[in-house]
């Protein structure tokens, strides 16, 4: 697609004879929520890795903002405005929730991490980083240290973190897991005023908060893209159905 921010062609991707991306084909324009959903197993974490440079695909290429970025290592395609969230938690616990984000912007800003103690005190590091915590709902929770936060405030610090970056594109895995009923109203509302002025790919279980955000849908099982399209047009896919939907919770849905 020629106006598509992020282009994925033919990615594949083997661990032992395992096949984890066969041959993914899909694009995300600009602006857009594009949601991958699948089972247990269909490669969805393998892809996620592969677009955000920590893992090589055998084959196949990755495009960003008209760029090949296929083979180029994460901390380049974050400087490009790609960011991943939610990954394996990489926070400093025994940092502030300010002080975590502001290493953030010094981080993106290419700044080195042995001169964070007197940088503290940058106003070009920690106005950014109040601004993002204040995006994200934690602006009064700026100065509890990292440990003493909840899961749910865990999620949030890395949104902000992500956001801080000022990314033109956000990668988030799994953003809905392990959080409570409180906690998920907050994060959805933050996904549905974000949707529009970042584009984002979202790899999500929760089906009730993929179809209330995504614009499109792509499924993957076993590695392979069965469907891609609008989420009416994917509920009523019979093979999304059987394979991961479920016949009578797809139908019960529409």
């Amino acid at each position: 697609m020629a106006d598509a921010l992020l282009d994925v062609e033919g990615l594949s991707k083997r661990f032992k004879g395992v096949v984890a991306s066969d041959k993914v084909q899909f694009d995300v324009p600009e602006g857009e929520l594009h949601a991958i959903i699948g089972p247990n197993g269909a490669g969805k974490t393998t892809l996620i890795g592969q677009l955000a440079g920590e893992i090589t695909p055998d084959e196949g290429r990755i495009c960003f903002a008209g760029l090949d970025i296929t083979v180029l290592p994460t901390y380049r395609r974050s400087a490009l405005g790609l960011a991943r969230s939610f990954q394996i938690t990489s926070l400093f616990p025994d940092f502030t929730a300010l002080d975590n984000v502001a290493l953030a912007v010094q981080a993106h800003a290419g700044h080195s991490f042995r001169l964070w103690r007197p940088a503290r005190g940058e106003r070009e590091l920690r106005e950014p980083a109040r601004a993002a915590l204040a995006r994200v709902g934690l602006d009064t929770r700026a100065e509890i240290l990292a440990s003493r936060l909840s899961h749910g405030e865990h999620r949030q610090l890395e949104f902000a973190m992500a956001l801080a970056t000022k990314p033109r594109m956000l990668l988030l895995d799994e953003p809905m897991a392990g959080l409570g009923p409180e906690e998920s109203r907050r994060m959805l509302a933050l996904l549905h005023e974000l949707k529009g002025v970042l584009t984002i790919l979202l790899v999500e279980h929760d089906m009730e908060t993929v179809f209330s955000l995504a614009d499109r849908i792509t499924v993957l099982v076993e590695g392979r893209v069965v469907a891609s399209g609008a989420p009416q047009k994917i509920r009523a896919n019979a093979e999304v159905q059987r394979a991961y939907l479920g016949e009578q919770e797809a139908v019960s849905a529409v």
